[in-house]
C-alpha cells in the first residue's frame, strides 16, 4: 500500500466532517446551514469522483500476489444487490422509526404532564413508531438469510 492510498481516504473523511463543526458547536445561522448543506452534497460527489477514479486507475487494496484475498470476498451482482437491499431496509425504517418517535414523544410527555392517567396511552404511539425500526431490521434478517 502506497503513501496515497492511506492518505487520500483519511483526507477525504476530513474534508466531509469540516462543514459540521460549527453545526455542534451550535453557532450556526440558517443560511450558513444551506452553506453546510451545499457543502456536503459537493463533498458526497467529490468521493464518489474519488472512488471512480481509485477504480479506473487500478488502485488495489490487497497485495499483487494475495489471490486467496481477493477470492474470499468476490461474489455475485444479486448477492451485492441483496445485502444493499438489507441495508437500505434497515436504514430506511430506522430513519422513519425516527421521524415518527420525534412526532410522538414530545406529544406524550405533554399528555402526560396534563393528565397522570395518559402515559400508557401515550407509551402506545412511542411504542409503535419504535416497532418500524424492528420491522426493518426483520426483513433485513429475511433477506440475509436468502443470501
Amino acid at each position: 500500500m502506497n503513501l496515497l492510498e492511506l492518505l487520500l481516504p483519511a483526507l477525504i473523511i476530513v474534508l466531509i466532517s469540516l462543514p459540521l463543526v460549527n453545526v455542534f458547536k451550535g453557532k450556526t445561522s440558517l443560511k450558513q446551514a444551506r452553506t453546510r448543506l451545499a457543502a456536503h452534497t459537493s463533498m458526497f460527489f467529490a468521493v464518489l469522483c474519488a472512488f471512480v477514479l481509485f477504480e479506473i486507475n487500478g488502485f488495489h487494496v490487497f497485495a499483487e500476489g494475495d489471490v486467496n484475498a481477493v477470492n474470499s470476498i468476490v461474489g455475485t451482482a444479486a448477492q451485492g444487490m441483496g445485502f444493499l437491499a438489507a441495508a437500505l431496509a434497515t436504514g430506511m425504517s430506522a430513519l422513519g422509526a425516527g421521524v415518527a418517535v420525534a412526532a410522538a414523544a414530545p406529544a406524550a410527555i405533554g399528555a402526560f404532564s396534563e393528565n397522570e392517567k395518559n402515559f400508557g396511552k401515550s407509551m402506545i404511539f412511542v411504542a409503535l413508531g419504535e416497532g418500524v425500526a424492528i420491522y426493518g431490521v426483520l426483513i433485513s434478517i429475511l433477506i440475509i438469510n436468502k443470501l
